[in-house]
């Protein structure tokens, strides 16, 4: 059976025409962050048609950027997604999201066969974290946390929000509470999104705050994991100006990083 994430984030293929393809979903009420749905299923609805519209299976995708202009609010929205350019093992393009005539997100992405030659050796030293089971969950849902946080499983190793702590950070285990089917890049982009801002750690009581700019960098197949494991969240808010900050994202399963997430936020009150 479906995850609630994976039922909001539904596709129907509406047009395909040359270089264009199209696509119709429907957002259900109760995925909201303030006056629309969260950030994680307008990115999983774009990352979901620009996965769709690659006709090459071989070519996953790498890199997403996405830029949120508007909230996007309960109900119809289409996706057209056009190839910018096609090479001989890469595919670039762009999608954007509507709701009737208003545009409410952009992505632009690339697509890759891996590339047969050796690799790099990069090596990233993993968190030091406790086992998932031996962290309680915590409630996160309204009316202090976001209506959709309650879809989410959260095990929060620390610092928590409004806590006044001496880092703006935020580390923990993360999963979606009903098990989907698959854990595809869609699922990765609601995952990456899902964790409460790093910067609330230094806060001593909620503050406004919506995600502007979005990328998101695939290093790992998700498709190859266990979709009912949860995956480590490890955040940090780097740099701010002008009530406007820059947070690193990471995601990772054992010793190995399945995504990393740049977003730039602003801070509403």
């Amino acid at each position: 059976m479906s995850s609630e994430f994976e039922r909001a984030t539904a596709l129907q293929s509406i047009v395909h025409n040359g270089e264009e393809r199209r696509y119709s979903g429907d957002i259900p009420d109760l995925w909201q962050q303030g006056k629309g749905a969260f950030g994680g299923v307008t990115v999983g609805l774009l990352t979901r048609a620009i996965v769709l519209a690659e006709a090459d299976r071989g070519r996953t995708l790498r890199s997403l950027s996405a830029e949120l202009c508007a909230p996007a609010l309960p109900g119809p929205v289409e996706i057209a997604v056009t190839s910018m350019r096609r090479g001989g093992s890469m595919s670039f393009v762009e999608a954007r999201l509507t709701q009737g005539d208003a545009l409410v997100a952009h992505a632009s992405a690339s697509l890759a066969a891996p590339r047969a030659i050796a690799p790099a050796a990069i090596r990233p030293v993993p968190p030091r974290r406790p086992p998932w089971r031996d962290v309680a969950t915590i409630p996160v849902e309204a009316p202090l946390g976001p209506v959709f946080a309650k879809k989410y499983e959260y095990r929060s190793t620390g610092p928590l929000p409004f806590a006044s702590g001496p880092e703006p950070a935020a580390e923990g285990w993360i999963r979606e509470k009903e098990t989907p089917t698959v854990l595809d890049e869609a699922a990765i982009a609601g995952l990456l999104d899902a964790w409460w801002p790093a910067i609330l750690a230094i806060e001593s009581a909620p503050r406004a705050v919506a995600t502007v700019g979005y990328t998101m960098q695939l290093l790992v197949d998700p498709r190859s994991l266990d979709p009912a494991e949860p995956l480590f969240h490890r955040a940090r808010a780097v740099a701010g100006s002008d009530n406007f900050f820059v947070e690193m994202r990471e995601l990772w399963s054992g010793d190995t990083v399945v995504a990393m997430n740049q977003q730039t936020f602003a801070l509403l009150s």
